[in-house]
């Protein structure tokens, strides 16, 4: 069977690298032809004398704007799955004009189910110029230039019969403890919060804090160092140390993710 020749753009070495990994084990042979981190290396690859390839693994956010520029600069006749982390896109509309996306961090069996499409649709039409949609490409735009999200900047805990404002930057890492949320500060301060890890995940920076586990959401800053527990695992060392002074394990899931997450 005649390989399928994928084209990776993605402006992230590591997510690039595990998206090249998760193609080389699909059921149906992938060949990964070339990658690229920008626009102006995704259009030079495009442009190569040579066959096009069969599928192109688009990004939105490349290292020197949207990928959405390649569509006014070229015809692109291969079809296209887009990746991203950003959900707030007007994604579903892009399967108009490809053969699906998907959400970062890209699920493998959701990877193997575009490819499939893919390859349907190969058997039974002969490849088309991806159309260009410039209304829903200013609709993209318009989204991409909205004020970032805000995140929480303080949180007002009780220390005795008085509040305190704790400020973000203060805080190294919250860990879930008997029903209970504690803040630890960068101080060694532990103070006690009205919110469970979920919220706390949804109400903070995700650039800057990372889920470790079910017991502990950590800022970046907090982590001094990480160890290889076994081959799939990783274990963390956290400043302050917690108070039973023991490494902080990444759940196994979460280990890819993480990874990603550091490589920023």
């Amino acid at each position: 069977m005649k390989p399928l020749r994928a084209l990776i753009i993605e402006d992230e070495p590591l997510a690039a690298t595990r998206l090249a990994g998760l193609l080389r084990k699909q059921p149906m042979l992938v060949e990964v032809v070339g990658t690229a981190e920008s626009v102006a290396e995704a259009e030079q690859l495009l442009r190569a004398p040579g066959p096009a390839p069969d599928v192109l693994l688009l990004d939105i956010h490349l290292a020197d704007g949207l990928s959405f520029e390649l569509f006014e600069r070229l015809e692109i006749r291969c079809p296209v799955i887009f990746t991203t982390a950003y959900d707030k896109y007007a994604l579903r509309a892009f399967k108009v004009n490809s053969v699906d996306y998907l959400l970062k961090p890209i699920d493998p069996e959701e990877l193997t189910a575009a490819l499939q499409k893919l390859v349907q649709r190969q058997a039974t039409a002969a490849p088309a110029p991806v159309p260009f949609d410039a209304a829903l490409l200013a609709q993209v735009l318009e989204q991409a230039r909205q004020p970032a999200r805000e995140y929480k900047s303080r949180f007002v805990v009780r220390v005795g019969e008085h509040l305190k404002a704790v400020p973000v930057e203060d805080i190294a890492y919250f860990a879930s403890l008997e029903k209970a949320t504690l803040l630890h500060t960068h101080e060694g301060r532990r103070l006690v919060v009205d919110y469970t890890l979920e919220q706390l995940e949804s109400l903070l920076d995700p650039r800057e804090f990372f889920r470790l586990n079910r017991a502990y959401l950590a800022r970046a800053t907090a982590i001094r160092d990480i160890i290889h527990y076994t081959n799939s695992r990783l274990q963390t060392i956290l400043q302050p140390a917690p108070p039973d002074n023991n490494t902080v394990l990444v759940s196994r899931e979460k280990v890819s993710t993480f990874k990603e997450w550091l490589d920023r």
